[in-house]
Order: structure tokens, then sequence, then C-alpha cells
């Protein structure tokens, strides 16, 4: 990764840091989040990932308005570190630790390198 890739990094993981300290509090069932990159296609390659603790709790989230507040959140935050998210639906994802348990057996970095 070169020097200005490994800046460009840090400065998204700790936009997405506060993004996630106050999702934590707000969303039932949050539990963290990360973001994939590859900075030979940036910034149409970032890819973040919402994890949440359980299906229900993802699904109750998704049918709430409360989606778009978290899209919004992450767009801005990212948008100030000049990280933009053009098209949320394909470069913002959710998905559960239940799911990854199922189908990965626990293995996140297995499952974000598949679903990237």
């Amino acid at each position: 990764m070169k020097k200005n890739d490994k800046k460009k990094d840090q400065q998204i993981s700790e936009a997405l840091n506060d993004v996630c300290d106050q999702a934590q509090i707000d969303f039932i069932g949050f539990e963290w989040l990360t973001h994939t990159v590859n900075y030979g296609a940036f910034p149409r390659s970032l890819k973040i990932t919402c994890v949440f603790d359980t299906n229900l709790n993802l699904k109750v989230f998704l049918g709430s308005p409360a989606v778009a507040q978290l899209n919004q959140q992450l767009k801005q935050a990212l948008a100030a570190v000049e990280a933009p998210i053009q098209d949320t639906g394909r470069q913002i994802k959710y998905d559960t630790e239940e799911n990854c348990q199922l189908d990965n057996a626990g293995r996140w970095g297995e499952r974000l390198s598949t679903s990237c």
C-alpha cells in the first residue's frame, strides 16, 4: 500500500470509528462496522459493512427510517475525509454476527473477502 493510501485509510478508519461509536448508542443490536477498499479504484471501490448482532435486530433496523439516518451519517463522515460514497445501495452493506457464524463459522475475514 502506498504512503498516501495508508494515510487515506487511516482517515477513513477514524471517520468510521466516530460513526460506529454513535451507532452503538442509537441502534439496537448494532455492534461494529468495517470497510474494504481497492485504492486502484478509489473511491467507487470503497465498501462499508455494518454488523448487527442478530437477524431479527437487523430486520427491525432495515424496516425503519434509521437506515437512511445511518447511511447519511456514513456519507457525511466519509465526505469530510474526501472518501465519498456515491451509491449507498452498492457501497453500504448490512450483515449480522448470526449470519457469519452460520455461513462462515464466525470467520469475518473470509466473509468480507467473498462479499467484496
